[in-house]
């Protein structure tokens, strides 16, 4: 009797279908590892969900950042004018106090320039160096000692704005806004003019008065 050996049943179409899925999900570990999302280097600070995708989103986060530091600074000058006992000084606290409520407003201007409404952003920065001149007066005695270090305390200011304006009008210029960039430049020029004086008037007078205080 002959034996009957049966023949290997074909595969058919959705037996092929289901191999091909079987071994598409079997990939070896090397393989799959390729493709895993880089790890994040060791120190790189992990941005929030509203992080700035772009040099204009970059630029309008800083202009809220200025503006908030701005109306500050309308409340902290009249206050440092307060405890400064030199005429001049008191008169240049008091003058870039009127110069400071212009460059609110003229940065009300520039965020129109750019199609934004006038937003502000609490500045970090600024609040800080407010609140370290005020530290520097409750640290001295009123007289000519306080008069310096509420120079100190203002010139930080004023650099700090110097090197704000610098970048925004560096920023404006680059993204062909020239109208922002023709006031964001105004205040600029201002903010140095502020600081120069402060030199002189701490140079002429100031400094040495507070150093005879010491013998």
């Amino acid at each position: 009797m002959k034996t009957t050996t049966k023949a290997p049943a074909k595969k058919t179409a959705a037996t092929k279908t289901a191999a091909t899925k079987t071994a598409m999900t079997k990939t070896p570990a090397s393989k799959t590892a390729a493709f895993k999302t880089p790890a994040t280097p060791k120190g790189t600070v992990k941005p929030k969900s509203s992080a700035a995708e772009g040099l204009t989103e970059l630029f309008e986060d800083s202009l809220k950042d200025i503006y908030w530091a701005e109306k500050a600074l309308t409340k902290a000058l009249p206050k440092m004018a307060k405890n400064a006992t030199s005429a001049e000084l008191v008169t240049a606290l008091e003058d870039h106090l009127a110069q400071t409520q212009e460059h609110v407003q003229r940065l009300e201007g520039v965020f129109k320039s750019i199609g934004q409404k006038a937003v502000a952003k609490k500045c970090d920065a600024m609040d800080g160096l407010i609140k370290e001149g005020e530290g520097i007066m409750e640290e001295t005695e009123l007289g000519v000692v306080r008069d310096a270090g509420i120079i100190a305390a203002s010139q930080k200011i004023e650099h700090y704005e110097i090197a704000t304006y610098g970048t925004l009008a560096a920023f404006a210029k680059t993204l062909g806004h020239d109208e922002a960039l023709q006031l964001l430049v105004m205040t600029l020029e201002e903010e140095k003019q502020a600081d120069s004086l402060l030199t002189q008037i701490a140079e002429s007078h100031i400094n040495l008065d507070a150093a005879a205080e010491d013998k």
